[in-house]
């Protein structure tokens, strides 16, 4: 039987177990669409390509299977850019399916003309054009890149007129495979770590993607040393485990600086530089770096790398004799304590961390929880709780606004018995803010927490960090929302604890969307925000 380039398409999705593909169609897209259809994959028409690509993202890192988004040529391709980037950055596993000119038209100069190859490379692992010769295997050559370490974006635009053009059978090429010796310097690793009495673990996104939290808990319940989390690695372990001191580069980090400026040895174990670099907080002591793949280290005689899957790193060093035995955790516990009391003294009135204490004392701790990027953020990364459970998902290798509404929507189609949780700002909301009515096209019931305070804050304390006046941050001039409803969907208003904690419930007890106005003072970040020095 005949098989159609886009039927061949959608039957490898679908056999390689995509349910959705997130994005916007475009004319050429017409044989593509059906082919989803016919084989069982449901299209989500977003409002933004950009959105389709988070929400492709967000599927990737909740499934493990690499997400799939779409748009048509031109503009649409370009709106996919910012996605790509994203996926890239954060080392995500995603599938970008464009349509694109023909070969007849290609280098023509006519409407919506671009070099889709051009303009992916730079924000993707590969990028291919598809022919009748190559697309039997194509797809399958393009998901084994995107998972291979580190994951990322694949983009494969399909030229206008070949979608319904017999797939050509072929064999794929046997997959390349380059096996490389890693330098791997295991006795002196073991006598360095032999000789330290104070290591430090920075736990970071590679050791969260793997999903090395029982191994690293095993460690420390032989080897009690402090270990301090990248952002994204929020939820390798628990907030309340003894050894968890905080997180790096987030608000109040600068508590932090006690622990490592005591450590005379830094473990950094699936630590990845794209979230921060190691050279805005090392010290000048041994660093001992475990990953899966080569990363951009700091070029320093003291600093040793051990390439390999995470089940050696744990190996190597939970059989190591450590000269303590057990480290010193008591300074985590003074650490915490600090940190909390900080926080403490912030709750006598309705700012950021009153709002982010209520949501984290209301909203169930099995939620999935987004967070878009911007002051908030660096506040919920020091003070939410996971208690465990890798359900915060942010962006921080990309740090994109707009993330958290889209992220929502993707969580919420994925694992659809979870509640989903956005909690973005209002300059975040408002770039995607369109993105409502893919809630309420697909009645997606998310709870979408609004910051208002009507600023881009971030930017405004980095103008008073530098004595500037406060020059093009400023949103709106009345309230965000001046209804009780926004695009069909209700909004509740809350100014206060109570009338938070009343919105929270109300939302958690409908089956549609939500949006909850979060009236906030922002005067606390000004105090919380740890400034950095450029």
């Amino acid at each position: 039987m005949t098989v159609t380039i886009a039927e061949h398409i959608a039957e490898s999705l679908y056999r390689k177990g995509v349910r959705f593909v997130y994005g916007i169609p475009g004319g050429p897209s017409i044989p593509l669409m059906e082919a989803f259809r016919n084989a069982g994959i449901e299209f989500i028409l977003v409002s933004h390509e950009s959105a389709g690509g988070i929400m492709a993202d967000i599927s990737a890192r909740l499934t493990g299977i690499p997400g799939v988004c779409h748009a048509t040529s031109g503009p649409g391709a370009a709106n996919l850019a910012t996605a790509a980037g994203e996926a890239l950055l954060d080392r995500s596993p995603l599938i970008i399916l464009t349509t694109e000119m023909s070969d007849r038209m290609i280098n023509r100069t006519t409407q919506m003309n671009i070099d889709h190859q051009k303009l992916f490379r730079p924000v993707t692992k590969a990028s291919f054009r598809m022919t009748p010769e190559n697309s039997w295997h194509l797809i399958n050559d393009a998901f084994r890149i995107s998972l291979a370490e580190y994951p990322g974006p694949v983009h494969i635009g399909i030229p206008s007129d070949i979608s319904s053009v017999e797939a050509l059978t072929a064999t794929a090429l046997p997959d390349e495979v380059v096996t490389e010796t890693p330098d791997n310097d295991e006795e002196r690793i073991r006598e360095i770590i032999k000789t330290s009495s104070r290591p430090v673990i920075a736990a970071g996104l590679t050791a969260a993607r793997h999903g090395t939290g029982n191994m690293l808990a095993a460690l420390l319940d032989d080897h009690k040393i402090p270990v301090i989390l990248t952002p994204m690695a929020k939820g390798l372990i628990s907030e309340d485990h003894p050894c968890y001191a905080g997180v790096l580069f987030h608000a109040l980090s600068d508590y932090l600086e006690d622990i490592v400026n005591d450590a005379d040895l830094l473990i950094g174990l699936g630590y990845d530089p794209v979230e921060y670099d190691y050279e805005s907080w090392i010290t000048d002591v041994p660093l001992i770096h475990f990953n899966t793949i080569d990363a951009d280290l700091p070029e320093r005689e003291n600093i040793f790398s051990y390439t390999g899957p995470p089940d050696e790193w744990f190996g190597l060093l939970k059989n190591l004799d450590m000269v303590s035995g057990n480290s010193d955790i008591s300074r985590v516990e003074t650490v915490r304590y600090e940190v909390s009391s900080v926080l403490d003294g912030f709750r006598d009135h309705f700012g950021p961390v009153t709002a982010l204490a209520v949501l984290g004392e209301e909203i169930p701790h099995d939620a999935i929880v987004t967070f878009d990027v911007g002051s908030h953020l660096h506040l919920a990364g020091q003070m939410w709780r996971t208690y465990g459970n890798p359900n915060m998902l942010i962006t921080n290798g990309w740090s994109g606004m707009g993330f958290g509404i889209p992220a929502a929507l993707a969580a919420k189609l994925i694992r659809p018995s979870s509640t989903a949780v956005c909690v973005t700002g209002d300059g975040g909301f408002l770039m995607m803010a369109g993105e409502l009515m893919t809630a309420r096209r697909y009645n997606i019931p998310v709870i979408i927490v609004v910051f208002s305070d009507g600023e881009l804050n971030l930017i405004k304390l980095k103008q008073s960090w530098k004595n500037l006046q406060h020059y093009a941050t400023g949103l709106y001039s009345a309230d965000l929302f001046e209804s009780d409803t926004f695009l069909g969907i209700d909004v509740i208003t809350a100014d206060s604890e109570v009338s938070l904690r009343k919105a929270i419930n109300e939302s958690l007890n409908v089956s549609r969307p939500v949006i909850i106005n979060a009236r906030i003072d922002p005067d606390d970040y000004k105090w919380l925000v740890v400034r950095k020095e450029s």
